[in-house]
């Protein structure tokens, strides 16, 4: 959530950066809801305030007017609760649907808008028909998407062979990483509940996006960051335990209801995936450089296997709505023909923080205060394995995957 300080005391520019992330949110039926909502709380505690004065004066001690006066602050009362209960039942929805402020210096306009900021290596070259990884797979008897429906549905992968090997192999070269860059592994449970999709801010939002057990009231999880950013909800941490860095592998589960397209068939958008998590909580002072930590972890895997990357700053409006800075680092595919992100780096500032009041207190103010979280992809498996089988692939059809992976080999 974002800070309701800002938006009533420079509202012009909170929502002039508001509406530069999301064009279409009612920043001022936000501003006006707020400012009902402390009215009606004001009006309320007024009203009870009398009410409980005329109940303190007993039934000798009032006279039949003051009754009659005690009986009509009460019906006022339960009236005005009635509306305070409406409106803040409003004004809830809209602020937690109310993206996340973008830092000022990001570039205006949509995805067509990113800057790219690094690139790293050439585009491979090949002296022979290039294969998509659905040819290659299929060849080679590694992907098996027909078994996968019959035993799920559309949009679901099932692994074979060296396929599953390079799953585990590409996790566990993800892992050793991670923690040589100081990231602490945590291994999560895969159903989050309601509260903790509010404090990641996947809901009310992407409600639709996740899939859901509702006899439980209970959620598979979208991302780890949905359980990281809640390990520590409610806690008041001091100053001298920060950083909190962690890394967490997790199968992800999206429903991503419409967004399937011809060019994204095969592993490159499916609904269960795995994925290598990186969390970071830190003082606001540090958030930024912690952003560069994580985006420098997460292109060393790239580094190590030798694959064409690029780095590209998000325009405001393709920033993710809990983020105020994103970095993307895209993988280029050459059976796609194209760049996709492999990991996006954020920087959510103490957005998540205050949804899930998570504190820190340090020497200087003794005070406790909102902390800022961070969270990137280290990185998204399938899109990983269609690189590495794309970029990799000989002239028969069979791959020839990087010797950094041989220590984690299982086959």
């Amino acid at each position: 959530m974002i800070d309701l300080e800002f938006l009533r005391n420079a509202t012009a520019q909170c929502k002039a950066l508001i509406l530069k992330k999301d064009p279409g949110f009612n920043v001022d039926r936000l501003a006006e809801l707020d400012q009902q909502v402390r009215s009606s709380r004001i009006k309320v505690e007024q009203l009870r305030q009398q009410k409980n004065e005329y109940a303190k004066k007993g039934a000798s001690g009032i006279t039949p007017e003051l009754r009659e006066t005690s009986q009509q602050v009460g019906i006022e009362l339960c009236a005005h609760e009635l509306e305070l209960e409406s409106l803040e039942k409003e004004f809830k929805n809209i602020y937690l649907s109310c993206p996340n402020i973008p830092d000022a210096d990001l570039p205006d306009g949509a995805k067509e808008f990113n800057t790219v900021v690094k690139t790293v290596g050439t585009k491979p070259e090949f002296t022979f028909p290039v294969q998509n990884h659905l040819n290659l797979g299929k060849h080679l008897g590694w992907l098996d998407f027909e078994s996968a429906t019959i035993i799920a549905g559309s949009n679901f992968a099932l692994y074979k062979k060296d396929a599953a090997a390079l799953v585990y192999a590409l996790t566990m070269l993800m892992l050793k990483n991670n923690i040589e860059h100081g990231y602490e592994m945590i291994i999560p449970p895969a159903l989050v509940n309601e509260k903790s999709l509010e404090v990641a801010s996947n809901f009310p939002k992407f409600k639709d996006q996740v899939y859901a057990l509702p006899e439980d009231n209970l959620y598979l999880t979208p991302t780890a960051e949905v359980d990281l950013a809640n390990l520590y909800r409610d806690a008041v941490l001091t100053a001298n335990t920060l950083p909190i860095r962690m890394t967490s592998w997790t199968s992800c589960f999206r429903r991503e209801a419409g967004t399937y397209g011809a060019v994204e068939r095969g592993l490159i958008r499916i609904h269960q995936f795995e994925k290598v998590e990186l969390f970071t909580l830190c003082e606001p002072c540090y958030s930024n450089d912690e952003l560069d930590r994580m985006i420098d972890c997460a292109q060393v895997i790239l580094k190590k296997l030798g694959l064409h990357y690029r780095i590209s700053l998000l325009a405001a409006q393709d920033c993710s709505f809990a983020s105020a800075r994103t970095f993307d680092i895209e993988v280029w595919l050459p059976g796609q023909k194209e760049y996709y992100e492999v990991s996006s780096c954020s920087n959510c500032t103490d957005f998540q923080a205050r949804r899930g009041r998570i504190r820190y207190k340090n020497d200087t103010t003794k005070q406790a205060q909102l902390l800022h979280t961070l969270n990137g992809s280290s990185l998204a498996v399938p899109r990983l394995m269609v690189a590495l089988m794309e970029t990799y692939q000989q002239a028969d059809g069979s791959i020839s995957l990087p010797d950094v992976l041989k220590p984690y080999w299982l086959l």
